[in-house]
């Protein structure tokens, strides 16, 4: 089997999330986070021909790219990629050495607030949060407009430092404050249609391709309903 461009970006968003990573037969692919904050799900356009896992995600896309025109095959060890005369054996990982996504999708428990993000939008929040090493990011609303805010928030829920906001859609009437460590946002960018729980868990479905987030919310900065 080969590896299409779209399905390497996928793995390389994935190996941000986690280094390691567990395949399964199909087209169907998930990682978690160590700490299990981000949950990402994807529809890959290849058909994954194996179950097994990799330790060092990074290492595996990194030796795939030693060659041109890469081959993968498997045997009960290995991974093998093949490419004119040379042939690399990788060894596959046991299940208990990586930390595997769950099989089941996450369901949120309720949904306490909607709105689209663009993709200009998003590209702008990782931006600012970078240049001002913004440690959390913001979506807040008075139930007008909601705002995305990236800055650093101390433990009494205020700013405590340099901080950009940006309008990204409109409200519903409610308001809310739903804040988020800026780490877990490991999103490829794109358009994602958002949905956040008050009870900690925000979904974050790119609209465009079959790839889908869950990210913690910082419950006990957060706050919804007024």
């Amino acid at each position: 089997m080969k590896l299409s461009a779209d399905t390497v970006n996928v793995l390389k968003n994935f190996a941000s999330i986690n280094s390691g990573i567990e395949f399964k037969k199909g087209k169907t692919l998930t990682t978690m986070s160590t700490n299990k904050t981000v949950l990402a799900k994807a529809t890959l356009q290849d058909q994954i021909e194996d179950d097994f896992c990799i330790y060092d995600l990074n290492q595996f896309l990194s030796v795939y790219s030693i060659n041109d025109a890469t081959e993968l095959e498997f045997d009960d060890q290995n991974v093998i990629f093949k490419s004119g005369k040379s042939k690399i054996k990788y060894r596959k990982a046991a299940k208990n050495l990586i930390v595997a996504a769950p099989d089941k999708t996450l369901a949120l428990p309720s949904k306490d607030a909607e709105f689209t993000l663009s993709e200009e939008d998003y590209k702008a929040i990782m931006k600012s949060a970078a240049i001002l090493e913004s440690e959390h990011i913001v979506f807040e609303s008075d139930g007008g407009k909601i705002y995305a805010t990236t800055c650093t928030i101390g433990q009494d829920g205020n700013p405590t430092s340099h901080s950009n906001s940006i309008e990204v859609a409109d409200g519903n009437g409610e308001p809310f404050k739903a804040v988020f460590l800026r780490d877990n946002f490991k999103m490829i960018p794109g358009h994602y249609d958002v949905e956040i729980s008050s009870k900690g868990l925000a979904s974050f479905g790119n609209t465009k391709v079959d790839l889908d987030y869950w990210i913690a919310v910082e419950v006990k900065l957060s706050s919804f309903g007024g």
